[in-house]
């Protein structure tokens, strides 16, 4: 799936994102005006962030997102191809020139197989 440069671009880019999460999720979710979204928006970009960390260990990172989403908050699998989406559009405003086709292929990628990650405890 992901190259080893590709993973290590990866690491790279959530390790210098990390300390605005706030500001980059509120901007994903479209919130700035709102608290709650804002501090939502920061735990996504933060758990994003830890999948990056490991991304071969990604399914064992997110499981127990996977069960909140889909057992308890029922979110719709489909909002999660939104986000990821939407998070790659706010990175790439945020990284501007630093967002070089191979990191926007590379985080395409990786937001891609997050959101197939949240979305497994549906089938």
């Amino acid at each position: 799936m992901l190259s080893k440069k590709e993973k290590k671009l990866i690491r790279e880019i959530w390790e210098r994102l990390s300390p605005v999460a706030e500001d980059i999720g509120a901007d994903a979710l479209l919130s700035r005006g709102s608290a709650h979204l804002s501090s939502h928006g920061k735990k996504i970009v933060l758990a994003i962030a830890e999948g990056a960390k490991d991304i071969s260990q990604l399914t064992v990172t997110l499981a127990p997102l996977q069960t909140l989403h889909a057992y308890q908050l029922r979110i719709d699998p489909t909002n999660f191809k939104l986000l990821s989406h939407c998070m790659l559009v706010t990175l790439a405003c945020y990284l501007g020139e630093g967002f070089t086709p191979e990191a926007h292929a590379a985080m395409d990628k990786f937001l891609s197989a997050f959101a197939a990650v949240l979305a497994e405890k549906y089938r």
